[in-house]
């Protein structure tokens, strides 16, 4: 069973695929993963757009940050801080996997109900 509060997930989802979208060239596939594993229910959204420096990531979440290579796409640097607000709101946490020039993975992980 998943219970959560689905304007908190619709608003982490838009955020989410919105990026991947933005960062990513036209006509790209976006990919949408969903599973159950170990009582933990797992969300990944996997683009193949400008991926993000290494050394960008552990900022994402920091208010006003944007990875170097982002200069020119618009942006505030307040969307993914207010996406981890929302996963602490959750009990939930992200995960990032990018390689630069091949794409991200944002992997939100949430708890399933007892």
């Amino acid at each position: 069973m998943f219970a959560t509060d689905k304007r908190l997930l619709k608003n982490t989802m838009i955020n989410l695929l919105s990026n991947a979208i933005k960062f990513s060239e036209e006509n790209t596939c976006i990919d949408v993963a969903v599973s159950n594993i170990a009582k933990k229910h797992n969300i990944s959204v996997k683009d193949t757009g400008i991926g993000i420096p290494g050394e960008d990531i552990p900022h994402l979440f920091d208010n006003f940050y944007r990875a170097r290579n982002a200069g020119n796409i618009q942006g505030t640097g307040l969307g993914l801080p207010i996406l981890k607000r929302y996963l602490d709101l959750l009990n939930g946490t992200i995960e990032v996997h990018s390689k630069l020039e091949e794409g991200s993975t944002f992997t939100i992980v949430l708890p399933l109900a007892e």
